[in-house]
């Protein structure tokens, strides 16, 4: 079954925020894979969403900062660091469509396990570094004790009018960049937490260098042999997120 792309605009969270973030020098790689294969890693009630006959695995990779809890200000040395998630794209019994996050790496100790505990996320401490210079960005991780479970990516992005300008309106480019919200097995449950910002201003990007280990970590060995099928780059946005609500929760 082929999806239609969700809107570019954010639905309301339906809640008070309970945490705010800005995301900055954001890359978005993504590969196509049979929706058969991502099955196994939805949780109860989901299924992997669709478009353009795939199903898609992302690696995202960005600066995390302004980090604020219930309206608070920010916590510099808290919420300031780079972070790599390896995620699905997931639609519940319920119409909800999210994301479904295999991991998410961290360089805070604290935070990862603030997500751990309060959703479930299934963040890993590791040594990370992002770079900005001569027009590249770069991104390095490597966990902490496992360290294959490693990734160095760097992109040029573009400053092309033409090639953004049919990037903002491709149907798969925002169905990859633009969900609002993720599902997560925790406590007993699948629970949805919906997130908010601004609609991504998208540029496109030039991959200059993969060497991962992140997706054959996540149980997705052999998918960083081949080139990705789309490469985004974002300068970012400011996220909030609301909590969990029981009308959300699946079986």
């Amino acid at each position: 079954m082929n999806a239609v792309a969700p809107g570019t605009q954010a639905p309301a969270l339906g809640s008070a925020a309970i945490l705010r973030q800005r995301w900055s020098e954001v890359t978005f790689l993504h590969w196509r894979i049979d929706p058969r294969a991502l099955e196994p890693f939805m949780p109860a009630g989901c299924s992997p969403d669709v478009i353009d006959s795939s199903a898609w695995v992302g690696i995202i990779a960005f600066q995390m900062s302004k980090s604020s809890f219930f309206g608070s200000p920010s916590i510099p040395w808290l919420g300031d660091f780079p972070e790599v998630n390896v995620r699905l794209y997931s639609i519940d019994e319920k119409g909800h469509r999210g994301v479904v996050f295999l991991s998410l790496e961290a360089s805070h100790f604290i935070p990862v396990l603030i997500a751990r505990a309060a959703f479930g996320l299934k963040y890993q401490w590791a040594a990370m570094k992002l770079d900005k210079r001569d027009g590249k960005v770069a991104y390095l991780t490597r966990r902490h004790g496992q360290p294959d479970a490693a990734s160095h990516i760097i992109v040029r992005p573009g400053d092309d009018c033409v090639a953004n300008a049919a990037i903002a309106a491709d149907p798969i480019s925002t169905f990859l960049t633009a969900r609002w919200g993720f599902h997560e097995s925790h406590v007993g449950h699948t629970i949805y937490c919906r997130n908010h910002h601004e609609p991504w201003p998208l540029r496109h990007a030039e991959l200059l260098y993969f060497n991962d280990g992140l997706l054959a970590a996540a149980g997705l060995a052999g998918l960083a042999d081949r080139a990705p099928d789309s490469v985004l780059y974002s300068p970012g946005v400011t996220t909030v997120f609301a909590s969990p609500q029981a009308r959300n929760r699946l079986r």
